[in-house]
């Protein structure tokens, strides 16, 4: 075992000046696979991550997005689990669900389960290295294909500003560059893909002398190192694979481009310099340097490009740093028709009050205590632990490299920050984008020329046709033992609910805690009813920018002053407002809470009603509106809620409220609802972290003497109750690549009996990702969506039922239509094996309900909010045994009829609105 300082499984509260170090054993196999594990104590679950040193920077020109395609492919089938095997089995065993991401230099594939189906991950893990590409067929490839191109258009077509970073790419790299491409790959080369293409790159890439498992969390290391060298051991080792030479990019010039966006409505500028590779010694600097610039009042950016200027409402800069190259990014998305030209030239007189004063210590030093409780924080699940023992070990050579990168983090000088300003950013040439809403080509940068970007037609029965009814035939692989047989579940864990304590203070604030050591990090919220539900109808935004105006500053200190409290202790908090709340989230060093809680009692008893920031709030909200008119899947959620609500119900409306009614709110509307409406009284404050009860709450005698009891009323709404006969909705996007779907109706409260059955009804129909009929046959079976769920929420008022998916634009009706054939069916052909599955996960899954701070703090929230008993997981575990087919059928057959429910659809009207008739609803109402 390595040595170590300070573990993180039990942490002293993080006193400062203390090394760190994660606790971790590293050994190899024969044939080249490095294997890490971490033992954590904490919670009854093990996070397992097998990770192969490969993203798009291994793929050929031409024979791009194979790496992704791979983190595809690889949970569809093996040998030895079967058709859909892993999805399966990580639903009998409770776990978190089997997924993968895909970045330029590696692929990785990872699960939490409860620790009793360690040696079951293993067996899996294995089959994907060893005994897998036998099963790729044509017909499979076709269909994954299919899934691909359809994650593509939902994550770039059909998104406002999708395609900036392919632009930026295609122009800061040569096309000889490994990051010239994207990781997703163009749709032309993923529909050129052969089979031997693809089996080609899996031998190459796809063996264990290019792979790292790590296992972190509660287990033995003797036993999960037996089976590591049982599963993995006899794999065959692969050819050799060749280092990456570092190649930063190089820039002799600048170049301008720009594009008409379809799904845009306000002006984007974004500006790349070629950076440095991950972990290289100046990127701890140039991290420093970017948030220094654009993170807060004080910085350049903020005080030239939004409060002097006022040409946008945010900026964002950042450091994309990767195996062998790196780039810093900065982007400035403009108030509408603000001319690009104009905010390029603010950004450089930015940078040139940063060459005049330059970072202050007191700056340097705060901006590191951020830093510092991001490191811990990313460390607080065994998931996060797993992560960067992975990434340590493949891009750092050393899976303790955790200790060398937070002293550099926080070795950063002033004069070091100084230094890689000069050295690569000041005077030194970069790529620009101005992407500017159709028909706006007046607003780009000077001297741009026109980007290119493939845009995809969509075209009726253009896809290629697959068939995966019958079960394909295709030689196993050899083993020196019968892997088909699924290893036997280890001992069950036991199932601990987290202890709360309890506290009410003399103002009527409820305090609930739990105490966690696991990382020297506190979490808390304070949650106060009211949000949209007390707004008035005639001037809807008022809760929302009152959650803003209470983190600009206080009676006593300025934003900035502010700002540099909270960041000097290493702390964030936040305010927020949604339908029925507004809460104040914070985070912090255990050592620094009762500072904090300080400050967050400050900024709610002693507002600053500062009216410079509140005319600068409006201006944001306005634009987030205009942005949100333009991305489809907002233009989704908030039609839904009018449909839902019906328009007299408050809840119809956005909570940002509409450009006319932000433009009416004035100071005195947020004095007025703060007056008459934050009160201790139904508020409740939940804490979590390393302290114990007695510290949590002596730092709230002054919220208790200083915020006086005062009752609310609430007023009261009609709920509308579910639509007699269904109907088709269409909001037309001309052009629209995707259709988004919202199928559903106004459903229960988190309080009513039946709420919890319903999750569990719902689990195979939609709950349960791919063990969910909607996911097997929409995406699975048909390959129309890249994904699609089901789901009840509710909370003190009733919430929605909804099915919402974004599905290829020309198989809209197709889509809707089985989906209605699927919830037809759903409670009469519900089987006994079905409920088998849906009580596998739900029981199990229980042992890693509560194992994150974030898991704990909801915990906390329900208890307060709803009146459940402190150990109502439990509860929710008998009720699951106690589940009958016929109760789950019962169920389906009242709450999900397809024939009372709205069918909301986004789409393009022009090639989809006309077929929808024939779903049997009449004519669809188009809505815009």
């Amino acid at each position: 075992m390595n040595p170590f300082c300070q573990k993180l499984s039990k942490s002293d509260g993080g006193s400062a000046g203390k090394s760190f170090a994660v606790d971790y054993e590293k050994f190899t196999l024969d044939n080249g696979l490095q294997v890490v594990f971490h033992v954590d104590k904490s919670d009854p679950v093990v996070a397992v991550a097998l990770t192969s040193h490969v993203g798009s920077a291994r793929e050929k020109e031409g024979r791009t997005g194979f790496a992704h395609l791979f983190e595809h492919l690889l949970f569809l089938e093996s040998e030895n689990l079967g058709k859909g095997g892993l999805d399966k089995m990580s639903a009998r065993i409770g776990g978190s669900g089997a997924n993968g991401s895909t970045s330029r230099d590696r692929t990785n594939y990872y699960q939490t389960v409860p620790n009793d189906a360690l040696e079951k991950m293993i067996w899996a893990e294995a089959d994907k290295l060893g005994f897998f590409i036998n099963t790729v067929t044509e017909q499979v490839l076709a269909k994954e294909k299919q899934v691909v191109k359809n994650e593509k258009r939902q994550s770039v077509d059909n998104n406002p500003y999708g395609h900036t970073s392919y632009v930026i790419d295609q122009n800061l790299y040569p096309a000889d560059h490994p990051y010239h491409w994207q990781v997703i790959g163009s749709l032309e080369d993923l529909q050129n893909a052969t089979l031997a293409d693809v089996k080609e790159f899996y031998r190459r890439w796809y063996a264990p002398n290019n792979v790292t498992l790590v296992v972190t969390g509660d287990f033995e290391p003797g036993q999960a190192k037996a089976w590591v060298q049982k599963y993995f051991g006899e794999i065959k080792k692969g050819a050799d694979i060749p280092r990456m030479e570092k190649r930063p990019a190089v820039l002799t010039q600048t170049k301008k481009l720009y594009h008409e966006d379809n799904f845009a409505r306000l002006p984007e500028l974004t500006l790349a310099w070629p950076g440095v590779y991950q972990y290289h010694p100046d990127s701890y600097a140039l991290r420093v340097l970017t948030t220094y610039l654009t993170e807060g009042k004080k910085a350049p950016f903020n005080q030239v490009i939004i409060d002097e200027k006022q040409l946008a409402p945010r900026v964002g800069m950042y450091n994309n740093n990767s195996e062998i190259a790196g780039q810093t990014m900065l982007s400035v998305r403009g108030f509408e028709k603000t001319d690009l030209n104009k905010i390029h030239s603010a950004v450089f007189e930015a940078f040139a009050r940063f060459e005049k004063n330059g970072i202050s210590e007191a700056d340097l030093n705060r901006i590191k205590a951020g830093q510092e409780v991001a490191f811990y924080n990313s460390l607080a699940s065994v998931q996060g632990k797993g992560f960067q023992l992975a990434q340590y070990n493949i891009f750092a050579g050393d899976p303790g490299f955790a200790t060398k990168d937070i002293e550099n983090m926080m070795s950063v000088t002033v004069e070091d920050v100084q230094r890689v300003y000069n050295q690569y950013l000041k005077g030194k040439p970069y790529v620009a984008t101005s992407f500017v809403p159709k028909g706006q080509v007046n607003l780009v940068l000077e001297g741009s020329r026109k980007a290119s970007v493939v845009e995809e037609k969509i075209v009726e029965g253009a896809e290629e046709k697959f068939d995966l009814t019958a079960d394909a035939s295709y030689p196993k692989t050899q083993s020196t033992f019968d892997r088909s047989q699924e290893p036997a579940y280890g001992k069950s864990p036991e199932i601990s609910v987290p202890a709360v304590w309890e506290e009410k203070l003399g103002n009527g604030l409820k305090v609930l805690g739990i105490e966690n050591r696991e990382v020297p990090l506190v979490q808390f919220n304070l949650r106060i009813k009211g949000g949209l539900l007390l707004e008035n109808p005639d001037k809807v935004g008022v809760a929302n920018l009152l959650a803003e105006s209470l983190m600009k500053g206080t009676k006593n200190k300025t934003t900035a002053e502010l700002e540099e409290a909270i960041d000097a202790l290493g702390a964030s908090i936040s305010v927020s407002a949604d339908d029925e709340d507004i809460s104040i989230n914070g985070r912090t060093l255990a050592r620094n809470y009762a500072a904090t809680l300080a400050l967050m009692q400050e900024m709610l008893l002693q507002p600053r009603w500062d009216a410079k920031e509140f005319d600068l709030s409006k201006q944001r909200v306005e634009s987030q509106i205009k942005g949100q008119k333009a991305n489809p899947n907002s233009i989704a959620a908030n039609q839904f809620k009018k449909l839902l609500f019906g328009e007299k119900h408050i809840l119809a409306n956005n909570i940002l409220g509409t450009e006319a009614s932000v433009k009416a709110i004035t100071l005195a509307d947020l004095q007025a609802y703060y007056q008459n409406n934050l009160s201790p009284v139904g508020a409740a404050f939940h804490v979590v972290g390393a302290l114990d009860k007695k510290a949590a709450v002596a730092p709230l005698a002054t919220l208790d003497q200083n915020w006086k009891a005062k009752e609310v009323t609430f007023p009261t709404y009609q709920i509308p109750a579910a639509p007699a006969t269904s109907k088709v909705y269409f909001y037309d996007v001309p052009g629209a690549k995707q259709s988004v779907l919202r199928f559903g109706y106004l459903a229960l409260p988190a309080t009513h009996p039946d709420f919890y059955s319903l999750s569990v009804m719902n689990y195979i129909l939609g709950g349960g990702s791919f063990a969910s009929q909607l996911t097997q046959q929409l995406r699975e079976g048909k390959g129309y969506t890249y994904g699609i769920s089901s789901s009840f929420s509710g909370s003190s008022v009733p919430g929605p039922f909804v099915i919402q998916s974004g599905v290829r634009s020309n198989v809209t009706f197709e889509s809707a239509a089985l989906v209605k054939d699927i919830l037809k069916n759903y409670g009469p052909g519900f089987t006994a094996q079905d409920l088998d599955v849906t009580k596998g996960f739900l029981v199990k899954s229980t042992a890693r309900s509560f194992e994150t701070m974030g898991a704990k703090l909801g915990m906390l929230s329900n208890i307060s909010a709803y009146g459940w008993p402190v150990d109502y997981a439990k509860k929710r575990q008998q009720l699951v045994q106690g589940m009958t087919v016929e109760k789950i059928r019962s169920l389906a057959n009242q709450y999900v009829n397809p024939d009372k429910m709205y069918y909301l659809i986004v789409g393009d009207a022009a090639t989809q609105l006309q077929k929808l008739e024939n779903l049997g609803y009449g004519k669809p109402v188009l809505l815009n």
